[in-house]
């Protein structure tokens, strides 16, 4: 039955706030290995259905089962493994040091590891991410050093970026990387505009767009979706729906479509739903996107139904808007414990070694640390030069900018 009322505004509420018993009998999680794996060419209408379901490959006994299982062999799930591991533990050693004053800001992936360490392994050299700043997985998983994201993040005299970005706004070309930027929703649109110029130059690579489920409320969402479907842009559109933006549950910007990946379904794309903290299922739909796009056959729209277990930023209080004890109720579990147990499973891994690899990660992440401090933190050491801040705008530097540059002393 709908919900109607007589006169006012209606304002959508989240199922529990502080203090309530966590809640999410809404989530309906079909059995994995039931969804159908479509052939790569299938016609966006005959699957209409896809965007009101979620594709599980690991099953509640670490199996992995179904048409979309067997797109990674042994050694590639245990490198995924590891990617998710380095990427948990170089959160960890992050936050502290922005509790100890080394960098102003961070914003941990604590429950999404699986989005951007798998997707990552579907993609090829010269294709070009454009991520949001919760997807530091897709670096990891790229071999991008962890040396030169910390320096970022301190600001100092290595820093990559010269100091021009926030803390975790990464960039490299040459891993994929297109610059973060902190107006959410910008490079949605301009992942699709970069695939129509690859497809303009009859180049074949392809580009993938981030979003988070907040900010699929902004205008760049749907123009994206309109130039995506349009030209047949070669662009993965992802959307990581985490349950929550910050302070704000998911509701407020999914409306009436019950999903996210619904809203693709009036534009004629093909959108499908995974469990996001499947590392299977979300390498495994990545692929399958990444195949269709390359293969001149348009975009797709994906959303990734995960959690976000810890605070949306340093800058934020979680147990202001929700239950304290919410995330130990989400129904898709722990994507470092779920691929754990499946190679456990498969005679591919054991408890013993994965204790030895935790403190194997956690070291190697230290060590990057250690270096990268010798370079400087936010309040101590080397810091970039005042005159980065005059270079790599234009060509070449106009006039105005060279005599502030000689006014500056720099």
């Amino acid at each position: 039955m709908v919900e109607t009322r007589k006169g006012g505004l209606f304002v959508p509420e989240p199922e529990v706030r502080p203090g309530g018993q966590p809640d999410f009998s809404n989530v309906k999680i079909p059995r994995a290995g039931t969804v159908e794996r479509p052939p790569v060419d299938v016609d966006p209408r005959d699957i209409r259905d896809m965007a009101y379901s979620i594709i599980r490959v690991l099953n509640r006994d670490g199996e992995a089962v179904g048409p979309w299982a067997g797109t990674l062999s042994d050694d590639e799930l245990l490198e995924g493994l590891k990617h998710m591991m380095t990427l948990r533990a170089f959160d960890a050693r992050m936050q502290t040091a922005q509790r100890q004053g080394k960098t102003s800001f961070y914003m941990q992936h604590m429950g999404e590891e699986a989005v951007s360490c798998a997707f990552r392994r579907a993609m090829e050299p010269g294709d070009m991410n454009f991520p949001t700043y919760r997807q530091a997985g897709l670096l990891i998983a790229g071999g991008y050093p962890m040396v030169d994201m910390m320096n970022q993040i301190y600001s100092n005299e290595a820093d990559p970026l010269k100091g021009r970005q926030l803390p975790i706004m990464y960039s490299s070309k040459e891993h994929g990387f297109f610059s973060i930027s902190g107006n959410l929703g910008t490079q949605f649109v301009q992942a699709v505009g970069w695939a129509m110029a690859s497809a303009i130059k009859s180049d074949d690579r392809i580009a993938a767009g981030w979003i988070g489920d907040g900010s699929t409320a902004e205008s760049d969402f749907h123009a994206a979706l309109v130039f995506a479907s349009t030209y047949r842009a070669p662009v993965v559109l992802n959307i990581v729906n985490n349950q929550w933006a910050i302070s704000t549950f998911q509701g407020i910007a999914r409306g009436g479509s019950g999903t996210f990946a619904a809203r693709g379904l009036g534009f004629g794309l093909p959108s499908l739903r995974v469990d996001g903290n499947d590392y299977l299922a979300v390498h495994a739909v990545g692929k399958w996107a990444v195949e269709r796009a390359r293969m001149g056959l348009g975009a797709t729209l994906v959303e990734y139904v995960t959690y976000r277990v810890g605070a949306h930023s340093t800058s934020d209080d979680p147990s202001a808007y929700r239950p304290k004890t919410e995330s130990d109720n989400w129904p898709l579990g722990d994507p470092v414990i779920r691929l754990k147990n499946h190679l456990i499973t498969r005679g591919a891994w054991s408890e013993e070694r994965h204790k030895q690899s935790e403190a194997e990660v956690m070291d190697s992440v230290i060590v990057a640390q250690k270096e990268a401090e010798k370079h400087g933190t936010l309040h101590a050491g080397g810091r970039p030069s005042a005159r980065d801040m005059f270079e790599g705008v234009y060509a070449e530097m106009p006039p105005h900018l060279r005599r502030q540059r000689q006014q500056a002393g720099v």
